[in-house]
């Protein structure tokens, strides 16, 4: 499902990239796989997230992965464990699941308490059950153009460009932003795909500039509303990772992107909106993971 927008003051017409309606579009064919699966007596692959503390948002995406791991007819294990764990202890539970054949995907929710180290934690991970893709196995399988468990929102944000573009080689892709969860992982995908890639970050000099020869412009660098609309190339795709809470002039927040989206209206060909974009695609493609996680691990017979 795509919304158009138009701007009254330019010819271009924006089309608005409904993600929530294409994510579930995406977990419509997974349940259709599960559901096949049972009928021919197998095991429905396994989730297992692992949430150390009370940060509230941490617990709302913790409880929106196991209800839609549930929806889609997978088995869901939830483990919360209190603030104080030591790292000894959680990486003890990983280390069990890893060994648990009922359990095809592991992910240990972020951030994790200051005491705990994350790439410790994250790199006790069977690679072959990481399903973030943030292992450093399935990192350097990427970075060398091997199959490898992709982590979730760029993999949802390569599925988007290929479906609402269709073949990408030989754009030129800009991704603002050099984090190993979107970043890094974004621009391997896309070279993999015969873009011309550019990273750009905080140092880049002259960023507007860089941001202006994109065909395709991935913003993930966590600044609200950083892009402006005559950064953005006239016609060029759009994918905006960010999510930033910000106080409006009411004393209310509300979430915005890396991109001023109102602004890129008239200008940019396709946009993703925040919130209703990349989000939804991140779950999604947990799911998608852990079935594809599942497969690999047992020769596609569960």
């Amino acid at each position: 499902m795509r919304i158009s927008m138009a701007s009254t003051m330019s010819a271009l017409e924006t089309t608005v990239i409904d993600g929530k309606a294409f994510a579930a579009s995406i977990t419509e064919s997974i349940a259709a796989e599960v559901a096949a699966l049972k009928a021919e007596g197998k095991r429905a692959p396994g989730l297992a997230v692992v949430l150390v503390g009370e940060d509230p948002a941490s617990q709302v995406y913790v409880r929106n992965k196991g209800r839609q791991t549930t929806a889609v007819g997978m088995q869901s294990y939830e483990h919360r464990l209190p603030a104080d764990t030591t790292e000894a202890d959680l990486i003890a539970l990983v280390e069990r699941l890893n060994a648990d054949p009922a359990v095809d995907g592991i992910l240990v929710q972020l951030p994790l308490p200051a005491h705990l180290d994350s790439s410790a934690v994250i790199n006790a991970i069977d690679p072959a059950k990481d399903v973030d893709g943030f292992h450093v196995v399935n990192a350097g399988r990427l970075a060398a153009g091997l199959n490898a468990l992709v982590p979730c929102t760029p993999l949802g944000c390569l599925l988007m460009l290929k479906h609402f573009i269709g073949d990408l080689s030989g754009l030129r892709a800009v991704v603002v932003g050099r984090s190993n969860i979107v970043g890094k992982p974004m621009a391997q995908l896309l070279l993999q795909e015969n873009c011309t890639v550019t990273i750009a970050h905080s140092r880049t000099r002259d960023l507007a500039e860089e941001c202006r020869q994109a065909d395709i412009l991935i913003a993930a660098v966590g600044r609200p509303n950083l892009i402006k609309g005559d950064w953005i190339k006239p016609g060029a795709t759009v994918i905006d990772v960010g999510i930033n809470r910000i106080e409006g002039p009411d004393g209310k927040t509300r979430l915005v992107g890396d991109v001023d989206c109102d602004s890129a209206l008239g200008t940019a060909g396709q946009i993703t909106p925040v919130p209703g974009g990349v989000g939804p695609m991140t779950i999604a493609c947990l799911l998608r993971n852990t079935l594809t996680a599942a497969k690999a691990r047992t020769g596609s017979g569960l």
